[in-house]
């Protein structure tokens, strides 16, 4: 049962790092979004995770929490406060009294290191399954 854990654990963490990369490609592609629903710039969002904890007693006496905790999961997404970056273009449609338009808080250098660090930790859980797996294969192999 063990296995099933790990393999459950991974899975979440591939979840996560799934979800935060969505939300990564969301930044990038409204990186020049001037005007949302609420009529301000797109915001930066980030995504916090929170570990699934482990409570021994219970995973003891109940099979099905023995498969559900543990692991990582998204707990919600959040804004970021950073301002907006004011640019000087008076032609364009959404340009205040003095001619600037607020473009998003969306720094494209600092989503692209977000982006390789969510890939990199998505990577590590890929390996860490296929290291699970090979236990897996090589325990059933002793049964022979």
């Amino acid at each position: 049962m063990s296995f099933l854990n790990s393999m459950n654990i991974i899975g979440s963490a591939l979840t996560a790092e799934r979800f935060r990369t969505d939300i990564i490609l969301q930044n990038f592609a409204n990186a020049n979004t001037t005007r949302t629903e609420n009529g301000e710039p797109y915001r930066r969002k980030q995504v916090v995770f929170q570990e699934r904890a482990v409570d021994f007693q219970n995973v003891l006496n109940d099979e099905e929490r023995r498969l559900t905790q543990g692991g990582v999961r998204a707990v919600e997404i959040v804004e970021s406060e950073k301002p907006f970056v004011p640019v000087y273009d008076p032609a364009h449609p959404d340009a205040n009294e003095e001619g600037y338009v607020m473009y998003p808080n969306v720094n494209t250098s600092e989503e692209m290191v977000d982006l390789m660090a969510a890939s990199r930790a998505y990577e590590a859980n890929l390996t860490a399954l296929s290291v699970v797996k090979s236990l897996a294969m090589k325990a059933l192999e002793i049964g022979k």
